[in-house]
């Protein structure tokens, strides 16, 4: 590799001109306090997919209204290991389940040890303690890190087992994500050829049932449970999502909204699900316009924690995605990507196979110029929504060493009541075992 496409996390901020001017802000890691004789009522811990401290500079960057909320609070405690128990690059489904349990598993297994024994979650302690419990997702309610605090399967692809075993985990009060095929029978538009149609059978069982956003805000139900499916599949990426599907700050709002009403506290999974889909893709706009959301629901977290003192509020990614470059300059700077409107994937979709439109849709879709060297490089390319991905990237500042996951530390960081308890660097196998001792209760 060229030295010019290393990685400059720091140096290349002071680069910048007048035109794109940094923010400054204290990213010391805040020192340890005693102890606090105060415990945790609540656990909001979020989950930022597949980020880093280089998303955290990029998006510092990207941003311009202020500060990321934590950095605004200054939130940033230590860092995370995140190597799995037969990887030193871990998968979702391995980290979300030592981030649910304290237990490290093999790459591809949910809610397991490498031996198949069954562990016991944060949701599962929480429940145990008579607390509500909760989990959200901008990606199919059944994927790996919502999976892994309440189902137990050998394989993350066993979607249509996790959707039966959510429904069927009486320790599980709160559901809100995509997925509305992997709940329902063949003959009603599903996925299921077991006959089974999960989203009544969820209703048989306590559970209210919402789909929209309409549906989100104005369910007025006595249900002490509640479905929320707001779309077939994932729900679409921020650039492309419809009215009909919520935010990520909407569904976390209304959750803790549903959870809070129990007298003895809440723990609530906030997933941040399609960051790591940027990552793989290598793109750098859906990667940004997804932290931007994500960013969102910790505000609505923090507003909460700081009305509600008895909480503690927890981010920290599975694991890096993409291996993220960062190398702005005034005229390469993630600021530029506010001028993209859609994905790389939907870009590249409206492009004609004779390419006679290339340019049109480029500068149409993007706020960039393109000269012929760059179209020529487009056409010729093997994987031209990847090539196209990794060049709107360079434009603004960013780069890729991967389409794959990282096996880096990932950023940690906390709020409120118990957030002493986390400083210095520590395994993703030490974050659930901390949050259960801010709660006051043992499990870990």
């Amino acid at each position: 590799m060229k030295f010019k496409n290393c990685i400059v996390a720091f140096g290349a901020v002071l680069t910048l001109s007048a035109a794109y001017p940094v923010q400054a802000v204290d990213q010391h890691v805040a020192p340890p306090e005693d102890p606090s004789t105060k415990t945790a009522k609540n656990v909001i811990f979020l989950v930022p997919d597949g980020f880093s401290q280089s998303y955290a500079s990029s998006y510092r960057l990207y941003k311009e209204d202020g500060l990321p909320i934590w950095d605004e609070k200054r939130m940033l405690r230590g860092g995370v290991q995140t190597y799995s128990a037969d990887r030193a690059i871990t998968d979702s489904a391995a980290a979300a389940t030592a981030l649910a349990s304290g237990k490290k598993t093999n790459n591809g297994m949910v809610g397991l040890t490498p031996d198949g024994k069954e562990v016991t979650t944060m949701v599962d302690v929480a429940k145990q303690h008579g607390k509500r419990t909760g989990l959200v997702a901008t990606s199919t309610i059944t994927h790996a890190t919502p999976a892994a605090f309440a189902t137990h399967v050998q394989s993350r692809n066993e979607y249509l087992e996790i959707a039966n075993q959510l429904v069927h985990n009486e320790n599980v009060d709160l559901l809100f994500g995509g997925g509305r095929h992997e709940f329902m029978p063949s003959e009603k538009g599903g996925l299921r050829k077991d006959g089974q149609n999960l989203i009544e059978k969820a209703k048989e069982s306590g559970y209210g049932y919402i789909e929209t956003v309409n549906d989100l805000e104005t369910w007025s139900g006595d249900e002490q449970r509640l479905l929320g499916l707001f779309a077939d599949e994932a729900l679409q990426p921020v650039l492309e999502r419809g009215q009909e599907e919520p935010s990520l700050a909407e569904m976390t709002t209304q959750a803790i909204n549903f959870l809070s009403q129990e007298e003895a506290g809440f723990f609530l999974m906030v997933e941040g699900s399609q960051i790591d889909w940027g990552g793989h893709d290598n793109d750098a706009a859906y990667a940004m316009t997804e932290m931007a959301e994500f960013d969102d629901a910790v505000k609505v977290a923090v507003d909460f924690a700081d009305t509600n003192e008895e909480t503690l509020i927890v981010i920290v990614a599975d694991h890096d995605t993409g291996g993220m470059a960062v190398h702005a300059t005034d005229k390469a700077h993630p600021s530029m990507l506010h001028g993209v409107k859609a994905t790389g994937g939907t870009i590249a979709s409206k492009v004609k196979k004779n390419f006679s439109n290339l340019k049109k849709v480029l500068e149409d879709q993007t706020n960039f110029k393109w000269d012929s060297s760059e179209l020529k490089r487009l056409k010729k390319s093997k994987d031209f929504t990847l090539e196209l991905n990794r060049m709107i990237s360079e434009k603004a500042g960013i780069a890729w060493t991967t389409t794959g996951h990282t096996g880096v530390d990932v950023p940690l960081y906390a709020y409120g009541v118990g957030a002493d308890l986390f400083y210095g660097t520590m395994n993703n196998t030490d974050v659930p075992g901390k949050m259960s001792e801010a709660l006051g209760i043992s499990g870990f």
